[in-house]
């Protein structure tokens, strides 16, 4: 166990004998990388911050049933992956309502300008940046976890698999036709 785990291990200690403050250093540990993670997964700084927020909520009220097989951070992680795709599922209904079309409204969609981009703008590194977040946000939800705790997060696989409450091989096919489909939708602009 390294240090950073340790250290979680005396928090969860203290703040299951009643210290109730300990945990806030929790929270100020890993607030930054939660964030990074919810934000790569909801796409929307919002969200993410509501994600972060969440997450701590559900880690204190079940601290209790933490088990200190995996690491904290691990734990902690889980909960962050399921309450980014419980955002993103909550997100997608209410953008799904605010599209419908209105009987005596024209379909806003047919409003919105072509989202096909011109073959200098896919030269551009903020074009490539654009391609690659709305790939991720095709991939299926178990896919997007996988990629972004592996790629974004540095995660070995095996973690990855701990964090979405997967077996490793499972972990490693999430994250292989992740990568295979950011592959094909970036061959256009990389070739």
């Amino acid at each position: 166990m390294n240090r950073m785990e340790e250290n979680d291990a005396a928090v969860v200690a203290q703040v299951l004998a009643g210290d109730r403050d300990a945990f806030r250093v929790v929270v100020e540990r890993h607030s930054q990388s939660l964030f990074r993670l919810a934000y790569r997964m909801t796409g929307n700084e919002q969200d993410a911050e509501d994600v972060v927020q969440e997450t701590f909520m559900r880690a204190y009220r079940r601290l209790n049933k933490f088990e200190a097989r995996s690491s904290f951070s691990t734990w902690l992680y889980r909960i962050a992956v399921n309450c980014s795709l419980d955002q993103s599922r909550k997100r997608r209904q209410q953008d799904e309502r605010q599209l419908a079309p209105s009987p005596e409204l024209p379909d806003p969609l047919l409003a919105l300008p072509s989202t096909d981009p011109s073959s200098e703008r896919l030269a551009m590194s903020a074009e490539v940046r654009k391609k690659v977040e709305a790939t991720l946000n095709e991939l299926t939800e178990k896919e997007k976890a996988a990629f972004v705790l592996r790629h974004y997060e540095g995660m070995s696989i095996e973690e990855v698999g701990r964090a979405m409450g997967l077996r490793a091989n499972a972990a490693k096919n999430n994250i292989f036709r992740a990568v295979q489909k950011l592959r094909r939708a970036l061959e256009p602009v990389v070739s």
